[in-house]
């Protein structure tokens, strides 16, 4: 039988429930900072504006991703904030040269294409940032997965420890 305790984290959701809630998130502060772009760009250099708006979608992503998209039960900490930062300077490369190339391509681009590149190329750059979130920054760490085994497997002071073999499947029935 296992217990549940108060302070133990949210389960971690599987990888289609967590893509969809990532395709959510962040692709919701995706849409809204590829609009965001496109009106500061206006008063801005383009490179410029693409920076601040990563800024601060990055720091609004991280935080809903914590939150709902890969249950880990809470705020980001600061280093998942600078993983996530980590990857999210690799999203803005790739949208920064899409859409440099495109204005290297054609010479005034319409507005509607700039959006279509910038959106193909932050949705690029978006499933590598979910393999990245959940393989990497919001990933269980073993210590944390040690701690939830024994939290829920706890042996009786009167039962004696199974070998150093023994699979964790097997110290859960031996409680």
């Amino acid at each position: 039988m296992e217990k549940v305790q108060s302070g133990q984290r949210a389960t971690q959701p599987g990888a289609i429930a967590a893509f969809a809630r990532f395709v959510l998130c962040g692709g919701g502060v995706g849409l809204a900072s590829s609009f965001g772009v496109g009106a500061l760009a206006s008063w801005i250099p383009w490179v410029l504006a693409n920076a601040l708006i990563a800024v601060l979608s990055t720091l609004l992503a991280t935080e809903l991703h914590a939150r709902f998209t890969f249950g880990a039960g809470g705020r980001a900490s600061r280093r998942q904030h600078a993983q996530s930062a980590g990857s999210a300077v690799a999203a803005y490369a790739v949208t920064c040269v899409a859409v440099l190339t495109l204005r290297q391509l054609v010479a005034a681009p319409d507005p509607m294409l700039e959006q279509v590149v910038y959106l193909s190329a932050s949705a690029l750059a978006g499933v590598a940032r979910f393999a990245v979130l959940r393989l990497y920054v919001f990933a269980r760490t073993r210590s944390q997965a040690a701690g939830t085994l024994r939290a829920a497997c706890t042996l009786p002071a009167t039962v004696a420890r199974p070998s150093a073999h023994a699979r964790p499947a097997e110290l859960c029935r031996a409680a």
